[in-house]
């Protein structure tokens, strides 16, 4: 019977085909394949090719191609010192960091810690000031670097420990009043507590500068407009880094004398005017001889004197201040370790003790407002209790001259 093709059900071929399966799924399965490949090999070239693995990193200017002769200006925003074009850049400080980071990520903000508080405090490294020479700074004092102006001593011997110096006003009719010198540090990264500092403490009081804040160059300035000295503060390594961690560019007894000095020049070039330096931290740097003596050399080479702070009972800056004829003083008392009220001001009363029985005292405090406004209340009343509130320049004049006595004494 011959087939009827109306006949036949609908849907239906006289000779049904086989489906087709397999050449579909081998594209599929060699797709697959090939960006699976793909991502391996780009996720491995990124890392193979990236020190950091894959890490942010970024690259700072560290001054313009005035500074650094040879190079043009993109070159010169693009590398530091030394660096050849093809190099990397070191990472930011880390957990035993052996490579310096010698330049500032101007306009990046960075955290500082506090390890005994848990305080994290975050703050912006501005860019550069296009004048860095301090304001009413002496130019004879200063000299240019890849970071900025730099302090030194100038052709006919003036020195900043000098030149910025304080006169010290006797009391009247007490040749040998007992003397207090208070240095109030951590100004210039708030600007509340900086702007009470200067309007509040009395000419005598020192302030030192951390080398973080905003218009550095013009606090100085006023600073020492207002009659104060004036010091820088150097962040260095405490033992607990980098879980406390005073800043950018800490000095660590990982990195060599060079890498630490380039970091001091640094930090020495974010203002000027400065009679000397004070450590800011640095339990662990203090104690270490190798990292600490060229650091304190360099300061004494440039004319300026050093504040141990005197947090740290193990801190060798004596000796080694002692050994190079550096001008050198020590802190007697943290006014704030505790920082109330009451007890800045008993803190106070035990340095006035201190003064009387040794004819000399030297304070220290953060830039608390606590602590301004109870040190600018004892500053008023100091004088009519027959005390002498001092810059710090005077004791450490004082300290060397007496240093200078016992050592000829003994010979």
């Amino acid at each position: 019977m011959a087939a009827d093709d109306l006949s036949a059900p609908l849907g239906q071929d006289k000779t049904p085909t086989r489906r087709r399966t397999l050449p579909l799924a081998i594209p599929q399965a060699i797709v697959g394949v090939l960006s699976l490949f793909v991502v391996v090999f780009a996720g491995w070239a990124m890392i193979a090719d990236d020190p950091f693995g894959g890490e942010p990193w970024a690259i700072a200017a560290t001054g313009s191609a005035a500074t650094n002769p040879g190079r043009t200006s993109d070159e010169a925003s693009a590398r530091p010192p030394g660096q050849a074009a093809n190099d990397r850049p070191s990472r930011y400080d880390g957990p035993g960091a052996q490579a310096a980071a010698p330049i500032a990520p101007a306009g990046k903000t960075v955290t500082i810690i506090d390890g005994t508080s848990g305080k994290r405090q975050e703050i912006l490294i501005p860019p550069p000031a296009d004048d860095r020479s301090g304001g009413d700074a002496d130019p004879r004092l200063t000299e240019a670097s890849p970071y900025g102006p730099l302090p030194r001593v100038a052709p006919d011997g003036a020195r900043a420990a000098q030149a910025y110096a304080r006169p010290v006003k006797a009391v009247a009719g007490k040749a040998k009043a007992p003397r207090i010198a208070i240095v109030v540090g951590g100004l210039g990264i708030g600007a509340t507590t900086t702007r009470d500092a200067l309007g509040k403490l009395p000419g005598a009081v020192t302030l030192a500068l951390a080398p973080y804040g905003n218009d550095l160059v013009g606090l100085a300035a006023r600073a020492r407009g207002d009659g104060h000295e004036v010091l820088l503060q150097v962040p260095m390594e405490p033992f607990d880094y980098p879980d406390n961690d005073p800043g950018p560019h800490t000095l660590l007894t990982s990195l060599d004398s060079g890498q630490n000095v380039d970091r001091l020049h640094w930090l020495m070039s974010r203002f000027q005017g400065y009679v000397g330096i004070v450590n800011s931290m640095g339990a662990r740097f203090t104690a270490a001889e190798p990292a600490l003596a060229p650091v304190l050399r360099e300061a004494g080479k440039r004319g300026l004197i050093y504040l141990d702070d005197g947090s740290s009972p193990r801190s060798l800056a004596p000796q080694i201040a002692g050994a190079n004829n550096l001008a050198f003083a020590k802190v007697d008392l943290i006014v704030d370790a505790l920082p109330t009220a009451a007890d800045v001001e008993r803190a106070l009363g035990r340095l006035e003790t201190m003064a009387r029985e040794r004819g000399v005292a030297i304070g220290i405090a953060g830039a608390l407002p606590v602590s301004i406004e109870r040190i600018a209340k004892w500053a008023k009343a100091a004088e009519g209790r027959g005390l002498l509130l001092v810059p710090i320049i005077a004791e450490a004049r004082a300290t060397t001259e007496d240093r200078r006595q016992t050592t000829e004494n003994t010979r």
